[in-house]
């Protein structure tokens, strides 16, 4: 990966509030690179390939039908790692193009990567975790995604586990209490990159 000295990645686990927490970053003026976003847009741009890859009715008007196929690959690694194969690459493409554009600023911006550790894909430092407790992101997904217990489960035990992650990372912002604690830890944790 290029330099890109003025990056932070953003990470964190399902539903540890990341995206609360990015929200909050651009509030104070940050940017921030939302790394779901951009594979999402890649992924419409690829529809052609799904179709071929995965099959014709994961794909409606040139649009990918996300929830069809994250079914399918939410349940099978082997068909997940042909997606990965195909989007990666692009989606890492498409980030570094648009952190080079930030750069020029010449101050701190954040790429939200949700699976940063999991994937090793990014060489990128400093890292900054989002992190609640298993049992609150476990509660909040089933609230959030109205999943079952097991369901939820097994898509948090897809991810490496939150309490690794918290110890992997550079920062670690706690959100394991209500909004205002959140809001606190962020206001902390710019305090801590802008001295």
């Amino acid at each position: 990966m290029v330099e890109l000295p003025h990056a932070i990645v953003l990470t964190g686990g399902i539903a540890t509030g990341k995206s609360t927490t990015a929200n909050l970053l651009k509030l104070y003026g940050f940017h921030v690179l939302d790394a779901d976003e951009i594979a999402h847009e890649v992924l419409d741009a690829q529809s052609d390939q799904i179709a071929k890859l995965f099959g014709e009715q994961y794909v409606e008007d040139g649009k990918v039908l996300r929830k069809e196929l994250g079914a399918l690959i939410f349940g099978n690694s082997q068909e997940r790692k042909r997606l990965e194969h195909l989007l990666h690459p692009r989606i890492k493409e498409e980030i570094t193009h648009l952190a080079k554009a930030q750069e020029r600023f010449k101050v701190p911006y954040f790429i939200d990567i949700p699976l940063f550790y999991e994937t090793k894909n990014y060489d990128l430092s400093p890292v900054v975790v989002v992190y609640a407790p298993k049992e609150l992101q476990l509660e909040r997904l089933i609230r959030r995604e109205g999943l079952p217990f097991q369901e939820a489960k097994r898509r948090i035990e897809l991810q490496l586990d939150i309490e690794q992650k918290r110890q992997m990372a550079d920062f670690v912002i706690d959100n394991s209490l209500d909004l205002k604690h959140l809001q606190q830890q962020v206001e902390t944790f710019i305090q801590t990159i802008t001295q």
